[in-house]
């Protein structure tokens, strides 16, 4: 399956360059840089300054594919252990372009 963004939330994520669009930490808003770990509920991002661990739950996040297409997602329909994740089905309402 490629990496398309219908099939963003059952793909590995590890790798990817990630922004946080809106935050229930308003401190966070406007974070970005390249996913380097992922759990159930937080994502290890890695900024130009220092590795910051940023929970998924009440976060929106724009993620940009490798052919450069910037997709937003709703952190809690990514809330799931990552091996877990990819065989889940997921509601389409739950996230958008």
């Amino acid at each position: 399956m490629n990496l398309n963004p219908e099939s963003l939330a059952r793909h590995e994520l590890i790798g990817l360059e990630m922004l946080v669009a809106s935050s229930s930490n308003p401190g966070q808003v406007g974070l970005s840089g390249q996913v380097v770990d992922e759990t159930r509920n937080t994502f290890l991002l890695e900024t130009k300054a220092k590795v910051l661990r940023l929970a998924k739950k009440n976060t929106n996040l724009i993620f940009t594919l490798p052919d450069g297409q910037n997709v937003r997602v709703y952190g809690s329909v990514l809330i799931s252990q990552p091996e877990n994740r990819i065989s889940k089905r997921m509601q389409r309402t739950r996230w958008k372009l």
